[in-house]
Parts: C-alpha cells; structure tokens; sequence
C-alpha cells in the first residue's frame, strides 16, 4: 500500500471511531478524574509481572485514560466512564491545550525559545505555534524517584510549555530539536483542569463536565 493510500484509509477510520465515541450512550453516573501519575507507572490497567499500572490507584472499576502520558512522565491524566467527553479531549480537532513544565539540559536562549513557539520541524512535520518560556522550578515539586541524572558541570532550566497536539513524546522530541534534552517532564494541566497540590499517586474527582 502506498503512503497515500494509508493516508486515505487512515482518516476514514479515525473519523469513524470519533462518531461511535460521541453516539455512545451516556453513562447513568458520569466520572472525572484527575490522577497525578508517578514516573514509571503505566497509562493502562495491565501490563507485564513488572510493570506499574493503573490498577488500584483508583476506587472505580469503569473508568479509562482520556489521552495517553509516556511511562517516563509525570503529572496529569484523566480518566471517565464517559466516552463522548473522552473523545472531546482527546480528539485533536478540539486543540485543548496542555501545559508541561520542563526540566531540560543547559540554557535556552532566545532564539531556541522562539523556535519552540513558532514550530519545531521534527520526523513526522513541523510543529502547531506553542507557547514556551523560562520558568523557576515549580514550587512544591516532590522528587522524582528515582532522580534526574544531572551533571554537575552542565546547568539545567524549567520551561512552560504549551501545545495543542498529542504527537508521540512530542515535548521531548521538541526540545532535542532545539539541542535542550528534556531531563524531567511534568504535565501540568489539560484544558481546564489542573493537578492543583496533587501529590503523585493521588486523585480526586470533578465534576464531568467541559
């Protein structure tokens, strides 16, 4: 099959799987959550002997992962019942912003912070515009576990970062390209929710409703 015919098939498809999503019926109790999830801990409720997942971190056994976050990321997932407000957020039509924090290697300067905002050209296309800026550490950050491993001889920053695209380790992906590898890699909200003191590990429940 040739790239274009993939891509012709491929759209259908997604298209089709947006459309079931938004007729499924709505659940009788609708459940949000928001979940601060630890580094090295699984987007899904299984897994391999070894592996840290999902399951038990929560009291519900009906809710799923509205969007993916990467084993080696921290920060903010959601999860609902609902699968028409899970395909609103995740659905990259809607362009809900995410906002990362970034612990990257060495100092940005302007010209790689402009070129963060204004679109990286990465493998698979360029870039949305995002918007990036040099932050102080989040206050109250718990550590990581394990640690970052920083060198002693070579600084590190915080940037903001925020996108409107879910591409694969796309933050990581952006900041290599500007010669900044991404050290720690926090997400701190999606559209209108935010961890908000969650310590990881720990949730609570919202209102389910955008």
């Amino acid at each position: 099959m040739t790239e274009a015919n993939r891509a012709a098939t491929t759209k259908p498809r997604r298209a089709s799987r947006q459309r079931h999503a938004n007729r499924r019926p709505k659940p009788a109790n609708p459940k949000l959550v928001i979940f601060n999830k630890p580094y090295g801990m699984l987007t899904q409720f299984s897994g391999e002997p070894d592996d840290v997942t999902l399951k038990g971190t929560v009291p519900y056994n009906d809710i799923y992962p509205a969007g993916r976050l990467d084993k080696d990321s921290e920060g903010l997932l959601l999860l609902t019942n609902d699968g028409s407000l899970q395909a609103k957020i995740t659905d990259p039509r809607h362009k809900m912003k995410k906002i990362y924090w970034v612990q990257v290697e060495g100092e940005p300067d302007a010209a790689a912070i402009q070129t963060l905002q204004q679109g990286v050209e990465l493998n698979d296309g360029m870039t949305r515009p995002a918007q990036a800026f040099i932050m102080p550490e989040p206050t109250n950050l718990w550590p990581r576990n394990p640690p970052v491993r920083e060198r002693k001889s070579v600084p590190d920053t915080w940037l903001c970062l925020t996108i409107q695209e879910g591409r694969n380790r796309q933050v990581r992906r952006m900041t290599a390209q500007v010669g900044h590898p991404t050290l720690r890699l926090i997400r701190a909200a999606i559209g209108p929710w935010q961890l908000q003191g969650l310590q990881p590990g720990e949730w609570r429940e919202v209102p389910p409703v955008w």
